[in-house]
């Protein structure tokens, strides 16, 4: 079974929209363990305040049919994909990490990891001792620098708030 990290992100309907993706997620995946909520400013858009959470899995599905699992969840709770990169999203569902395969094509493990707070302190809390494949340093070491090294908005909340 690999070890997989996704991010799910919503600020529409924030609460409704993950506690829903999280459902789906234990449908199609084993070992289901969810950080904190993590709060955050739209990136790049004026829009309402992002819910942020990441969540660890196992699965015996190959890196190309767990994006497939994901898509298909997003498209259930209407996911528009023709919007822009940076624009209000009803659910969001990235694959960060797969294992430790590092695939640029696949972008894993995703960029986002190194750009915001919201996708790496989930990474951090959930798999702190784990190694970036790339970075070579622990999940918990690279969100501490990141802490020291930018100035950003993030709150966070227990995920019962919302299950």
């Amino acid at each position: 079974m690999a070890k997989i990290h996704i991010n799910i992100g919503s600020n529409q309907n924030r609460e409704a929209n993950i506690a829903g993706a999280i459902d789906y997620l234990r449908l199609n995946f084993a070992d289901i363990k969810i950080s904190d909520i993590f709060e955050s400013p739209a990136e790049g858009f004026e829009g309402d305040d992002f819910y942020n959470v990441g969540v660890n899995a196992s699965t015996e599905l190959s890196v190309e049919d767990v994006n497939a699992v994901l898509k298909n969840i997003e498209k259930t709770f209407g996911r528009d994909r023709t919007q822009p990169k940076f624009s209000s999203r009803l659910i969001d569902l990235d694959l960060v990490t797969y294992e430790q395969i590092v695939d640029i094509e696949l972008n894993l493990p995703r960029d986002d990891i190194m750009l915001y707070s919201f996708v790496l302190a989930p990474l951090a809390q959930l798999s702190g001792a784990d190694t970036h494949p790339l970075e070579k340093q622990t999940y918990q070491q690279l969100w501490q620098d990141f802490q020291i090294n930018n100035q950003f908005e993030l709150s966070q909340y227990n995920i019962e708030k919302i299950l």
